[in-house]
């Protein structure tokens, strides 16, 4: 058997997710329902077995105390040694025999049945995980949603959206990833959220940012105004002399969270100014440039 960290292309040190990143791609390349290359099924048994072995902590670890330092076979001597039998020449007699079935012993032993399992055919290797982006609009981020998700022309799979899912969070659908080899459990498909980009909300976590537009006389004598939200349409009580930039807060209006404090919602204040006046509307700012004292530029 080769290394199976040269197999996956992988350092010793590689942490689980390298690992599956690695195992994931090389599966994907050699898999034998999509390379019909004559050793794409053999290097794709290779990898899985490989895989089965690092993925797995005790394997690796007893992999690892095996195969260093010095060669395998040393070890195996060593351990016949240790128990009281000594490793001669491979001469192909009785002795030969034995220590032949004491290194199958203790490859199968060490892998788990691999070897055993290419004289008696293949054991179970699980499917690896695999992850996909899911885009959803801010809205479907508040109420959820369901949707139906296709993948390289399979079925379609049916899933639910739960309300308040946020930007980055992951769904996970158990046993939609990978599909495993020789009978094992495919693995799991993580959808990883994206929140996509709205005209009108900007979202932070839970927090859900907009701009409110208000004439100058609103800002400076104060109001009431009706204000859209993810949640709907709700009003928003402006304060007298608001200024440009100020944040009115509205707790709770946020994204929610199943689980515990919704976000809330900030609206933006943006003061906007007609860009054409009537007479009798010209007329009234001139009179309150006169009778008005207020410099905003000496602030």
């Amino acid at each position: 058997m080769r290394d199976p960290y040269e197999v996956l292309g992988v350092s010793r040190h590689a942490g689980r997710d390298e690992i599956q990143r690695a195992y994931r791609r090389l599966a994907r390349a050699y898999h034998p329902d999509v390379n019909k290359s004559p050793e794409a099924e053999e290097t794709f048994k290779n990898v899985a077995e490989a895989y089965a072995i690092l993925s797995d902590p005790e394997r690796r670890r007893r992999y690892d105390a095996f195969s260093e330092p010095g060669d395998m076979w040393a070890h195996a001597g060593a351990g016949a040694r240790t128990a009281g039998w000594t490793a001669g020449p491979w001469d192909g007699g009785p002795r030969a025999g034995f220590e032949t079935r004491f290194r199958d012993d203790i490859l199968d032993d060490l892998f788990g049945g691999f070897f055993g399992g290419r004289r008696a055919g293949w054991g179970p290797v699980p499917g690896a995980d695999q992850e996909a982006e899911l885009e959803v609009t801010v809205e479907e981020a508040y109420h959820g949603t369901r949707r139906t998700i296709t993948f390289d022309g399979g079925p379609g799979i049916r899933i639910t959206i739960p309300a308040g899912v946020t930007e980055g969070q992951r769904i996970r659908l158990a046993g939609q990833g990978g599909r495993g080899a020789s009978g094992g459990r495919p693995g799991d498909l993580w959808l990883v959220v994206r929140i996509a980009p709205h005209p009108r909300y900007r979202v932070e976590g839970r927090d859900v940012h907009t701009e409110l537009r208000l004439a100058p006389w609103e800002a400076a004598l104060g109001t009431s105004v009706a204000l859209g939200t993810p949640g709907g349409e709700t009003r928003v009580r402006v304060p007298p002399g608001t200024s440009s930039g100020r944040r009115l807060r509205l707790r709770g209006r946020g994204l929610p969270d199943p689980h515990g404090v919704p976000g809330d919602v900030y609206a933006e204040v943006r003061i906007v100014v007609p860009r054409t006046l009537s007479k009798r509307e010209r007329k009234l700012y001139e009179q309150l440039a006169t009778a008005s004292a207020y410099d905003p530029r000496s602030l």
